[in-house]
C-alpha cells in the first residue's frame, strides 16, 4: 500500500468517524474517544504493515528453463531455437512456462552453463529479479516409473470430486497432468 493510498484511506476513515462523532451525546464521549483512538491506531498499524509487505522480497523456489533475455515469452513458449542461443550481451533469465513469466537472475554466475536446461531456482523475488541462492537441474518430473501415486482428491471439469480410488479401472489407471496447455 503506497503512502498516498494509506493517507487517502486514513482520510476517509477520519471523515466517517468525524460524522459519527457529531451524533454522540456528551456522556458517551469518553468511551467514544477511546473507541475512536483505538480504531485510528489499528488503521495506522495495518497501513504500515501492508506498506512494508509490498516491498518485502518473497522467498521461494521457481522452476523453468534458462534462456537468453533476447527471447520473448511467446518465443520461449514455442521453444524457439533462438531462445537457447548464446547471444553476446544478453543476460540469462528463467522462463516459467506455467505462467509465461520471465525472471531476471542475480547473480548471473549461478546460471552460467545452464542455457536451455530445466532448473529449479531457490532464492528471493525482488520485483522481477530472483536473487539466486541455489540452482538445481530438474532431472525428473513426477513419479518414477513403477512408483505408486499418492492418495489425492481433486475436482474434475464438471466440479465432481475425484480420487485415485474413484478413477481406478479394472486394469489400472493412467494419470496425465499437463501443466502447460495453451487454451
Amino acid at each position: 500500500m503506497s503512502g498516498f493510498t494509506a493517507r487517502k484511506l486514513l482520510q476517509n476513515v477520519s471523515e466517517v468517524l468525524a460524522r459519527f462523532w457529531c451524533h454522540v451525546p456528551r456522556a458517551r464521549w469518553a468511551v467514544t474517544n477511546l473507541a475512536f483512538s483505538s480504531t485510528l491506531a489499528l488503521f495506522l498499524v495495518a497501513g504500515v504493515s501492508l506498506a512494508g509487505q509490498k516491498d518485502a522480497p518473497n522467498s521461494g523456489s521457481w522452476s523453468g528453463v534458462i534462456i537468453n533475455s533476447g527471447c520473448s515469452p511467446d518465443e520461449a513458449f514455442a521453444e524457439a531455437a533462438k531462445c537457447t542461443d548464446k547471444v553476446p550481451g544478453a543476460k540469462l533469465v528463467l522462463y516459467d512456462d506455467t505462467t509465461r513469466q520471465m525472471f531476471d537472475l542475480d547473480p548471473q554466475e549461478k546460471a552460467l552453463g545452464h542455457l536451455g536446461d530445466s532448473v529449479t531456482v531457490r532464492g528471493t523475488l525482488d520485483a522481477n529479479t530472483i536473487r539466486v541462492s541455489s540452482l538445481e537441474l530438474l532431472t525428473s518430473i513426477g513419479l518414477a516409473v513403477g512408483r505408486k501415486a499418492p492418495a489425492f482428491s481433486l475436482r474434475d471439469q464438471f466440479g465432481n470430486d475425484q480420487t485415485l480410488e474413484s478413477l481406478k479401472g479394472p486394469r489400472g489407471t493412467v494419470l496425465l497432468f499437463f501443466r502447460s496447455a495453451d487454451w
